[in-house]
């Protein structure tokens, strides 16, 4: 019997090699590398041809929807399976829009992540519930005409720094990870936000994310 060859992508090195002594212990399933960016995840997935890949989207130093893209690209009988802490608007829908047949959470149960990847290695697209509600609430939002309030002039008066924090918060880095990246403080993510909000006349982060990849306004596939 042909085992399901999988790749884990995780910065975790704790989570990764749980989960791989995991996987290994069942009869159908091997795990044949791990890697801990999405730099790392393309190249072993260029040279191992697995059948399935694990991937965490959200990595301090990685860019997991871009290592998706690629993936699929390079290796179109490989499988990409999101498995994430985080469920932010903007990873769930950019993942899938670069291919990946599954989305559930860490806090999954074994045995769910173990079943997804034989439905998603059968030829199923799993979503974990949580997932699905986020991506119904996406569509009845954009039905309903959500976010015409937006200003699309707005976008003229952002400056490239707020660019920059608005590309980063579509991509679902938290404060915090934005923070870090551009060297600023915090606080002073917080206030490009406010002003983003403001010019844009959007309610909240979701809503101007969610406008923003919908216009094409920032670029989910730019290097960190």
């Amino acid at each position: 019997m042909n085992r399901i060859s999988c790749l884990i992508v995780d910065d975790h090195p704790t989570f990764c090699n749980g989960l791989a002594l995991e996987l290994e212990e069942e009869e159908d399933i091997e795990c044949v590398g791990k890697a801990a960016s999405g730099a790392e995840a393309i190249n072993m997935a260029k040279r191992l041809k697995p059948d399935i890949v694990l991937m965490e989207v959200v990595m301090p130093k990685s860019d997991g929807i871009r290592a998706i893209k690629e993936i699929r690209k390079h290796c179109p009988k490989t499988d990409v399976i999101v498995l994430s802490a985080f469920d932010y608007e903007a990873s769930i829908l950019g993942s899938l829009r670069s291919g990946a047949r599954g989305y559930i959470l860490k806090t999954s149960p074994l045995d769910k992540i173990i079943s997804t990847i034989r439905l998603v290695h059968r030829g199923e697209s799993v979503l974990d519930a949580n997932i699905t509600d986020k991506i119904i609430n996406h569509l009845q939002l954009k039905e309903a005409g959500g976010g015409h309030n937006i200003n699309k002039m707005g976008f003229d008066t952002l400056q490239p720094r707020e660019l920059e924090v608005l590309g980063l918060a579509a991509r679902g880095f938290s404060n915090k990870e934005i923070a870090s990246k551009l060297f600023i403080s915090e606080r002073t993510v917080q206030t490009h936000l406010v002003n983003i909000f403001r010019k844009l006349g959007a309610n909240s982060r979701t809503q101007a994310v969610l406008y923003a990849l919908k216009e094409g306004w920032v670029n989910l596939d730019a290097a960190c």
